[in-house]
Formats: C-alpha cells, sequence, structure tokens
C-alpha cells in the first residue's frame, strides 16, 4: 500500500503559531514510528519550509530521508517564499506531479 502525506503548513493546527511548531515536530516524529509504510510527503504552501535550512523539523526529515521516504516540494511556493536555494530535504516539484502522485496513491493525509 502507497502512502503519501500532504502537508501544507509548518504548522499544525491553528491558534499559537509556537505550539503549532510543537506539534508539527511531534506530528512528524510519530509518523515516522507509525507509518512505516509511507513512500512519499509533498509538500505545499508553507509547508515547504519544513524541507528548508532551519527547520524545526531537520531531524525528522533526516529520518524520513533515511528511509527512502521521497520529499518533494512545491517549486511555485518554494519560488514565492524565496525558498528555492535553501531547499535541504528532497526536490523541488510541480503541481501535476502532486496531483499524480496523490491520485496513484492508496491512501493519502491531507494536513489542512
Amino acid at each position: 500500500m502507497k502512502k503519501v502525506l500532504f502537508i501544507n503548513s509548518e504548522f499544525l493546527g491553528n491558534g499559537s503559531d509556537e505550539l503549532g511548531k510543537i506539534l508539527m515536530r511531534n506530528f512528524l516524529l510519530t509518523v515516522i514510528d507509525e507509518a512505516a509504510d509511507l513512500s512519499e510527503i509533498i509538500l505545499v504552501n508553507g509547508g515547504v519550509k519544513l524541507a528548508c535550512e532551519g527547520t524545526h523539523v531537520a531531524d525528522a526529515m533526516e529520518e524520513f530521508t533515511k528511509k527512502g521516504v521521497e520529499i518533494g516540494s512545491c517549486g511555485t511556493c518554494l519560488d514565492y517564499f524565496n525558498l528555492k536555494e535553501k531547499l535541504k530535504f528532497g526536490k523541488p516539484t510541480n503541481m501535476k506531479n502532486v496531483v499524480s502522485k496523490l491520485s496513484s496513491s492508496d491512501y493519502f493525509v491531507i494536513k489542512p
């Protein structure tokens, strides 16, 4: 079963960005342990910040990389935030690839 995780923010939840960063890190570290069959993480909008230099989830991204999980960051989003040169984990992708990956996966999670 191919699982894809779709993340559109550097925070988990709404209310406090500081708490949201803590929760996102905890969420990703838990996914590493609980979702052994995760094949790809797709990052869009502010979520692309999770794959760039200085990210608060570098330890989690390194673990995903070691486990062979592909990390794709929206190229348009990287350009918008001026982060293309700071991408540290994974590679840039485009919306056609995002839709293709999501539609061909057996299961995907959207993190609103």
